[in-house]
């Protein structure tokens, strides 16, 4: 299952020169991200961090930038879950605008406890990643 969400790029995302300063590729991708856990898994940030003391921390990223994004566009940007463990998801995310790859990275993030360890996933969030993978779950 693909989410996909727009972004315009805006003046804040840009370098002098009008394109996309790459860090903001980051903050980007973690929006995604949020809105994914948010809007597909009904679990927002706020309800992981704040209510239930714990998080979904990045733990490793491997990017390719292609070509650049302009101030003003709005480029899609595509999450795929490609791997799910007892305690980690891995995403593909890539930011495209008609059709034309801007940048890809790769994403794995951990869940998490109260007391700051990798924790296997909550039950319910673990069948909505399941439900989420590109080609069902991992072996």
């Amino acid at each position: 299952m693909a989410y996909v969400r727009p972004i315009r790029i805006e003046f804040a995302h840009c370098d002098p020169a009008g394109i996309v300063f790459y860090p903001r590729y980051f903050e980007m991708t973690n929006s995604v991200v949020e809105t994914f856990f948010a809007d597909v898994l009904g679990y927002p940030f706020a309800r992981i961090v704040m209510e239930m003391g714990c998080g979904v921390p990045t733990v490793r990223l491997e990017t390719d930038f292609r070509a650049p994004s302009r101030l003003g566009e709005v480029v899609d940007f595509t999450l795929v879950a490609v791997r799910l463990g007892r305690s980690s998801v891995t995403f593909r995310i890539t930011a495209a605008r008609d059709g034309a790859v801007r940048m890809t990275t790769t994403a794995t993030l951990a869940w998490v406890g109260p007391d700051g360890r990798a924790a296997p996933w909550p039950e319910d969030l673990a069948t909505g990643l399941t439900a989420a993978l590109e080609e069902g779950p991992a072996a």
